[in-house]
């Protein structure tokens, strides 16, 4: 029993504990004690609402031409994807337990194609006139629509990937106007940070089979990463793997678009050092003089720096390069890098001037 009782032979009356009565602000679908519940919005005025969601597909440069020109033997991929983006956003109250069901004006669904850097831009915007707003079925749509890109085309690229789905812009309702880009620019100014300095992801794969078991303490990943967070990169993530798994991990970095991914380890001429191997398939722009100039660099100091077979280029709009495993290797490469970082990113991923 949860009420107290009394002791055998006591005359006095159970006393009860009193609960305390929970508060949770701003959260709505729950009640004062915790528990789920559906909003009612009854009270609510009556207003024209709009929502406006996003997301990236990432796949492959050739299969977004494959896309573009219907070249994959399915149906048509693009009209197929709008469709069930479509039909999704009619059924977000059967999908999302506590949605109300609300009469849908229009929903429409876009795909931006941008083949160099293998992503479909996906967005939707939902459109009523009711009580309540519109942003699940937005975000329903991207979702669902996202999920059939990849059905359409995992035939050709199972390791594609829905990235991102996220509200973009809102309106109508007791807010009033929301967009994302508003939120986003309080948010930098209030910690200092610059728009390119927020948005400069990356990420570390350190190639070491004992590091990963815990057999030895990698230096390598967090010398990386301080250096990368000194330069304003944010956030930037590392992942220590064994070296048999090193092709599937890049080549899922790769598909997440990070402005630059440095593996580290794996490039010399041991039978499990396959880093170069894993990154190759991967670079559509090669850079040969700064691999040759991280092993230049390296010469200087000991002559197995002439055993690294390191590569450098882009993936996309990411930067890759392969940094040697040695601390002095990763010292010597990422010398090279801090004359040429800022500007390769300029040129080529972000489009600016020499």
């Amino acid at each position: 029993m949860t009420d107290a009782q009394t002791g055998p032979g006591s005359s006095s009356e159970p006393t009860l504990t009193p609960q305390p009565q929970l508060t949770h602000p701003g959260l709505t679908h729950l009640d004062a004690e915790g528990r789920v519940r559906m909003v009612d919005v009854g009270d609510k005025a009556v207003t024209t609402r709009t929502a406006t969601a996003e997301g990236v597909f990432r796949t492959r440069p050739e299969v977004v031409t494959m896309v573009a020109g219907d070249d994959l033997g399915k149906a048509d991929v693009l009209a197929t994807a709008r469709l069930a983006g479509i039909g999704a956003a009619k059924k977000t109250s059967e999908l999302i337990p506590l949605c109300h069901q609300i009469p849908l004006n229009s929903v429409k669904v876009r795909f931006d194609l941008d083949a160099p850097a293998g992503e479909i831009r996906v967005s939707a915007t939902a459109r009523t006139t009711g009580r309540t707003g519109v942003e699940m079925e937005a975000l329903t749509a991207v979702s669902v629509a996202g999920l059939t890109l990849h059905d359409m085309i995992k035939a050709v690229d199972p390791l594609a990937t829905m990235d991102g789905v996220r509200l973009a812009t809102k309106t109508g309702g007791k807010r009033g106007d929301w967009t994302r880009e508003s939120d986003d620019e309080s948010a930098r100014a209030a910690s200092g940070r610059t728009a390119v300095e927020s948005g400069r992801s990356a990420v570390v794969v350190v190639s070491s089979t004992a590091a990963a078991h815990g057999r030895r303490e990698d230096t390598t990943g967090p010398a990386i990463e301080g250096w990368l967070l000194e330069r304003g990169f944010s956030p930037v993530e590392v992942h220590v793997v064994p070296d048999a798994e090193i092709a599937a991990v890049v080549t899922e970095q790769v598909r997440r678009s990070p402005a630059v991914l440095l593996t580290t380890g794996g490039t010399g001429v041991a039978p499990d050092d396959r880093t170069p191997e894993a990154t190759a398939p991967h670079l559509e722009l090669e850079l040969p003089g700064v691999a040759e100039a991280m092993r230049a660099r390296g010469l200087a100091s000991t002559p197995t720096a002439a055993m690294s077979r390191g590569l450098a280029g882009f993936s996309g709009r990411t930067l890759v390069a392969n940094l040697p495993g040695s601390s002095g290797g990763v010292r010597d490469g990422l010398a090279v890098l801090d004359e040429l970082l800022d500007h390769l990113l300029a040129v080529h991923a972000h489009g600016g001037g020499h």
